[in-house]
C-alpha cells in the first residue's frame, strides 16, 4: 500500500514549478502502477498550449474555471469544478485559466517527475521508453 499527503509531497522535489502552472506529483513511473498522478495548479491568466505526443492524460477539475480547446476542431469547452476531460488521441490542445485551477490529474505512461514541458508543449520520454515503442 502506498499512502501519501499532498502537503507533505508539497515540501520535496516531486512538487515542479514552471511558467503558468505547478504539480506535485503523488505517484510516479518509479511506484510500478503503470500511471502517474498529479495535484497541479494552473496559475490565473494561464494561457498554455501543450501537446502531450507521448502520454495520455485525463484530468478532473477541483477548483477554479476556465478552458481547453483541442486544435483539431477548435471547438472550447468550458472547464469548472466536476469537469473532466480526456486526451485520448495524443491532443494538441490550448488550457486557459480565468482563476487559478486545481486540477487532478493521470498521465499513461507515468512521468518519472521531473518532467516539464518541451518547445512543442510535450513532455519527452526517457531512453528505456523509446526503446520499447521500436
Amino acid at each position: 500500500m502506498i499512502v501519501r499527503s499532498l502537503q507533505e509531497a508539497e515540501k520535496t522535489d516531486r512538487r515542479i514549478v514552471s511558467e503558468g502552472w505547478e504539480s506535485t506529483r503523488l505517484l510516479l513511473k518509479n511506484d510500478n502502477m503503470g500511471f502517474s498522478f498529479h495535484i497541479t495548479t494552473i496559475y490565473e491568466g494561464a494561457d498554455l498550449h501543450l501537446h502531450y505526443q507521448n502520454h495520455l492524460e485525463s484530468v478532473y477539475c477541483i477548483s477554479g474555471e476556465g478552458s481547453v480547446m483541442a486544435e483539431t476542431d477548435g471547438v472550447v469547452h468550458e472547464i469548472t469544478p466536476g469537469t473532466i476531460y480526456i486526451l485520448d488521441k495524443n491532443d494538441k490542445h490550448v488550457l486557459k485559466a480565468k482563476s487559478e485551477m486545481k486540477m487532478a490529474c493521470v498521465f499513461n505512461p507515468p512521468l518519472h517527475g521531473k518532467e516539464v514541458h518541451n518547445a512543442d508543449g510535450a513532455y519527452e520520454l526517457d531512453a528505456e521508453e523509446v526503446n520499447d515503442e521500436k
